[in-house]
């Protein structure tokens, strides 16, 4: 009897119009949105679990078949190769949003450095290394102001643009239609540049204060200037970026929306 039943139900799929159809581009599509959340931001993150990550998954994959599951596989396309060209397309449209953020992170690398911070390093399970204080943290700010602004939006938008510039089926990936070269090749030259900017009013701080520190060893050679920089360093720069927080989210909030439309 169950048998007769699963033969039924399978015997009611293949009654519905290009069912095959389907089922093939939206397998496709289920791997490019995985391929997404592999890079993109927030969603590549390791403490999400994997669970909530196929459930999303699964769920935009019904979404986008129903508009793009109509096209019509070449007849000499092989599902294998859809398959890795998909994965492919959707890891680039992710790292590419993702590299927006390591700006970010890199502003927080070189403020640690500067504050003295090297050796109170932390645990990150997202990269599964020991990652810096204040790296985690403009990573941290990064997000939330990222998912405030509306990343998310962004980054759905350009991978439903994705299908338009690469079909389910095709054969190469157009960068130069998938992403604003220019911009891209601007930011991946000017990152250290970028994050020095975002940074710059906590680097000019704590440089003051090694030039103040200059003065007052050289005035006054008994003093340990050495220990004292352990001290004044990582509270000034602390105090400093209590006091300009809402410069900082002005700045990164510019940012991101000028690189808005690397897509």
């Amino acid at each position: 009897m169950a048998v007769s039943a699963a033969d039924s139900f399978f015997t009611l799929l293949t009654q519905i119009p290009n069912f095959d159809k389907y089922v093939g581009a939206g397998l496709l599509i289920f791997a490019r949105i995985l391929a997404l959340f592999l890079t993109a931001p927030v969603f590549s993150r390791k403490d999400i679990p994997i669970v909530i990550k196929v459930s999303f998954a699964l769920l935009l994959t019904f979404c986008f078949t129903g508009s793009f599951g109509n096209q019509e596989p070449p007849q000499t396309t092989s599902l294998f190769l859809s398959i890795i060209l998909n994965v492919v397309f959707g890891a680039l449209t992710g790292l590419i949003a993702n590299m927006i953020l390591n700006v970010v992170e890199a502003a927080g690398e070189m403020i640690n450095m500067q504050m003295g911070l090297q050796a109170a390093s932390m645990f990150d399970s997202n990269t599964r290394s020991q990652t810096s204080i204040m790296g985690r943290m403009f990573t941290f700010l990064g997000i939330i102001i990222y998912m405030e602004i509306g990343g998310l939006y962004w980054l759905f938008e350009a991978f439903q643009r994705g299908f338009e510039i690469f079909p389910l089926y095709g054969t190469s990936i157009p960068l130069d239609k998938l992403v604003n070269l220019d911009y891209i090749i601007m930011l991946s030259s000017n990152v250290m540049f970028i994050g020095f900017q975002i940074a710059s009013p906590i680097l000019i701080a704590t440089l003051c204060q090694d030039v103040i520190l200059g003065i007052i060893s050289k005035v006054a050679p008994q003093v340990n200037v050495f220990q004292l920089s352990f001290v004044f360093k990582p509270v000034v720069g602390a105090v400093i970026f209590l006091l300009i927080i809402p410069m900082l989210v002005n700045t990164i909030t510019d940012y991101l929306y000028y690189y808005s439309h690397i897509f």
